[in-house]
């Protein structure tokens, strides 16, 4: 299972890549447009959800499909049958390999929301996520942001939990899933001006579920180590 599990991983990465030009057409007839980026399966109704994932992949295709894909994935260790391929049929996914751009027109998207993906990204990757987020959204659209908090993650250290420290924080590292590892840590201060770089403003550290986002209730997830910020194009 596990080399299957790397071909898998492997041809995903491949496809995500080779389509790093694509557009994807948004509806006409919705407001707002709203995008959840690096989503993993924890996602909201009415939402884009953009990943580079498998599970993203075979989104897409024939919902019998779903089933095969299952054995698959590290979905797995954390969701049923059949809240999985539920998940997959109900909501739109896009395959996408987000560290080379996103694959959205400028100035088109009401809301971005993003958890727990930039720390899987190197610095210089996820600063061009930012900017590509600052292109995509209108004037006066908003960006949710929800990292692990590395403050939170230093205070282990303090209490004793050095091994929890390193291996849920800093050397995350799954053989099989290059995406799964944290190549980056940020707090407040480092966050908010990698967000003030391509120009966004109004930046302001929120409590969980509280804030200006919309389905927050839904997508907001890990309250205690956490960062979650706001900020506006």
């Amino acid at each position: 299972m596990k080399t299957l599990r790397r071909m898998v991983y492997s041809a995903t990465v491949l496809l995500g890549r080779l389509k790093q030009n694509q557009r994807i057409a948004l509806p006409a007839d919705r407001s707002p447009i709203k995008v959840n980026l690096g989503c993993g399966l924890a996602v909201a109704p009415g939402w884009i959800n953009i990943d580079g994932s498998l599970n993203a992949l075979v989104a897409t295709l024939p919902s019998f499909l779903h089933r095969f894909a299952y054995r698959a994935s590290g979905a797995r260790d954390y969701y049923s049958e059949a809240d999985y391929c539920r998940l997959l049929s109900e909501h739109r996914f896009v395959h996408h390999d987000l560290a080379r751009g996103l694959p959205l027109g400028d100035s088109a998207v009401d809301f971005v929301y993003s958890s727990h993906f930039l720390e899987h990204l190197f610095r210089q990757d996820a600063a061009h996520v930012l900017q590509e987020i600052y292109r995509v959204l209108k004037p006066g659209g908003r960006v949710r942001i929800s990292v692990p908090d590395l403050e939170y993650a230093i205070s282990l250290y303090a209490k004793g939990e050095k091994e929890k420290m390193l291996s849920d924080y800093f050397f995350v590292e799954t053989k099989d899933n290059y995406y799964a590892r944290h190549k980056y840590m940020y707090d407040y201060e480092s966050i908010s001006d990698a967000l003030r770089e391509p120009g966004f403003r109004d930046i302001r550290r929120c409590d969980f579920r509280e804030g200006l986002v919309p389905d927050i209730e839904i997508l907001d997830k890990y309250p205690l180590e956490s960062l979650f910020v706001e900020a506006v194009r």
